[in-house]
């Protein structure tokens, strides 16, 4: 490339949307801190008010970024110090070609919690990441005053492929000129509003689109969710791994359906498991923090109360 020089991991593709500017997830200050194995972990805080500390997590999909909690965070800010943070390989954190791992993400969120927050805080995670933050409470029992789960995965009737999947997926989507290739399409306007689409019952905000869009063609984009899309970031049988270990602490799934996975398994689990508990909000599609905010926080709300939040 004439006149410019390759960062460490980048390939020429991710020159590609280089121009398109990134802003701000949510109108709060940025920080970052450094993980134990050196990576740049982007996050919003709004320490202002007194209480009991909320993290909000986003998901794990082509473009997701603290934008996808950027409700809640804005509802919550003036109530509680409220922290969001953009999971490795994704929004303003470091985006590195490879080393993406379910412990990878697991060990970044106990980090966060020791190092920025200080103090058992009350977790809300997306989808895939309320894996990640279950795998990271069962390592760090009272590291969290209680969890609420949006849309968790790991609860379908559908077996994930295993390790030995991804292990032989991953490196054919990651082929020079392929890999930038596919998430080339992945990442298009037209599929993120159709694939963002099947996540709303109405039709999504041009802003989330926007912002989605931006997020994913930034510098290394690519990286985390091809890791993802050979699902190697997917605990088999997170049930019984991950989830029936947290038994000392309140957890709320809230979940009605969503395009991508099922909950076929959850209403059982939670029969055997009463510090679980569900709502369903319906009807939403796996972001009712987007559609049915007031529903949303009121169902918080009432879990909080009932945990002692």
């Amino acid at each position: 490339m004439t006149g410019e020089t390759l960062a460490a991991g980048e390939h020429k593709g991710d020159r590609k949307g280089r121009g398109i500017p990134l802003g701000e997830a949510v109108d709060a200050p940025r920080s970052q801190f450094t993980s134990a194995d050196g990576w740049r972990i982007a996050y919003y805080a709004d320490t202002s008010a007194s209480g009991r500390p909320l993290v909000l997590v986003h998901s794990v999909n082509a473009a997701p970024s603290s934008f996808e909690v950027k409700p809640l965070f804005e509802h919550y800010r003036s109530q509680r110090p409220v922290y969001s943070l953009d999971l490795p390989g994704f929004g303003h954190s470091e985006r590195r070609p490879a080393g993406y791992t379910p412990q990878l993400f697991a060990d970044v969120l106990g980090q966060f919690l020791d190092q920025v927050v200080g103090q058992p805080a009350d977790v809300v995670a997306l989808s895939l990441s309320a894996e990640f933050a279950a795998r990271m409470i069962g390592s760090k029992p009272g590291s969290v005053a209680s969890l609420a789960l949006i849309a968790p995965t790991g609860f379908s009737k559908r077996v994930p492929p295993g390790p030995g999947f991804g292990r032989i997926v991953h490196p054919i989507l990651k082929t020079p000129g392929l890999s930038q290739a596919l998430f080339d399409l992945v990442a298009s306007k037209r599929s993120i509003r159709h694939y963002l689409g099947q996540s709303f019952v109405g039709e999504p905000t041009q802003e989330i689109l926007d912002y989605a869009y931006a997020t994913s063609h930034q510098p290394g984009a690519r990286h985390a969710p091809l890791v993802f899309l050979s699902m190697q970031l997917f605990t088999p049988e997170a049930g019984d791994r991950l989830y029936a270990k947290l038994t000392d602490l309140p957890v709320l799934a809230i979940a009605d359906r969503d395009p991508y996975i099922d909950f076929e398994r959850l209403d059982d689990f939670i029969a055997r498991h009463p510090n679980w508990s569900r709502q369903r909000l319906a009807p939403n599609m796996g972001l009712p923090q987007w559609e049915r905010l007031p529903e949303t926080v009121a169902a918080l709300d009432g879990f909080w109360a009932k945990s002692g939040g």
